[in-house]
């Protein structure tokens, strides 16, 4: 059975933020008080007569004027990461901003026209554009770490440098419950790095579409034998991989007279409620009927590399005699063989 982990990534419609607090300000904040700004300033360690010092660096306070919030304006949630879905791709964040790096200019046309396609799709306006830069208007976000609705305009422009191309993205501007104020550094990272995976998640959703097309082209005849697993046990062997084939089982066994009640790629595992087809669908794919009794059986799909092993288990877990798997390989054959027509 296939083993390999399974990325799923979802679509970014309306941004959700999920959290635990009931109160927006606390899922923000430290969940203590804030007494240390109470501190008093340190005063030097007086050591007795002859005492040699030693002092170990781990925790050394850094030296130097720094300047950022304190007690409760500090946000205490992760930073936003940005979705490493485009392949080759490179993210650089500086100063809050987000730049896409590429090495290939037509992989960085690609991204420049997914964010344009993204725009329409979420009918994301835009105030400016030309071949190289876009200035958005208003984006809503609903989030439940913020205590109202937030808006955020951005510019997205096309860079090169360095024989890299690049797709940048900057929060320009900022509002919360429809007054506008200064964008804070928090709020610049974090809100481009949505706005970066809103284009990195339509990027993504077209891969997989094409993926899935080609998948499809990929399996319109697939040779369906006999064989033996590792084991030495009987099984049927489909000769393509095993993502190429799970993209079309959906299709393929309830044609066989299988409703698939559940399924898990990552185990290679469909469970599924047998009832024979009538006799039409036996005359039109020209193949004798199986003897396989109604009832639940699930099918377990083998990653063999460039083939894919297919046993079936009853509903008491026990594999299917050798017959009746030899019966199904025709079946099978005539069901995947798009040049057949079959019952829909």
């Amino acid at each position: 059975m296939k083993l390999s982990r399974q990325l799923v990534v979802g679509s970014l419609a309306v941004l959700v933020l999920s959290a635990c607090s009931s109160s927006p300000t606390q899922r923000r904040q430290a969940k203590n008080d804030f007494n240390y700004l109470d501190t008093k300033d340190f005063k030097p360690w007086v050591l007795p007569q002859d005492a040699t010092p030693q002092f170990y660096p781990d925790y050394d306070i850094p030296q130097g004027d720094f300047n950022g919030g304190i007690g409760p304006v500090v946000d205490i949630r992760p930073p936003q990461q940005v979705l490493e879905l485009i392949p080759g791709a490179r993210a650089e964040r500086q100063n809050g901003e987000v730049t896409l790096w590429m090495i290939r200019k037509d992989e960085a046309d690609k991204v420049w026209q997914i964010a344009n396609t993204m725009m329409q799709e979420r009918n994301i306006k835009a105030v400016q554009s030309n071949a190289n830069h876009v200035e958005t208007d208003w984006v809503t976000w609903v989030s439940e770490d913020e205590d109202m609705e937030i808006g955020s305009r951005y510019e997205l422009s096309r860079v090169e440098a360095n024989n890299r191309y690049g797709f940048k993205i900057s929060l320009i501007d900022w509002r919360e419950g429809g007054k506008q104020k200064p964008v804070t550094a928090t709020n610049k990272e974090r809100y481009n790095a949505f706005m970066t995976n809103l284009v990195t998640a339509r990027y993504d959703q077209d891969v997989r579409a094409e993926a899935a097309r080609k998948a499809q082209e990929l399996v319109k005849q697939i040779p369906i034998t006999m064989g033996s697993d590792r084991s030495g046990f009987p099984v049927i062997i489909a000769r393509t991989p095993y993502d190429i084939l799970w993209q079309r089982l959906p299709d393929l066994l309830p044609k066989m007279g299988f409703k698939i009640e559940e399924r898990n790629q990552s185990q290679g595992t469909m469970k599924a409620k047998y009832a024979s087809p009538d006799d039409e669908f036996w005359n039109e794919i020209g193949v004798k009927p199986m003897n396989l009794n109604s009832g639940t059986y699930t099918f377990l799909f083998g990653d063999l590399g460039n083939r894919t092993s297919i046993n079936v288990t009853n509903s008491a877990g026990k594999p299917v005699e050798e017959e009746l798997l030899k019966e199904m390989v025709p079946v099978l054959a005539a069901i995947v063989d798009e040049r057949k027509p079959t019952q829909q």
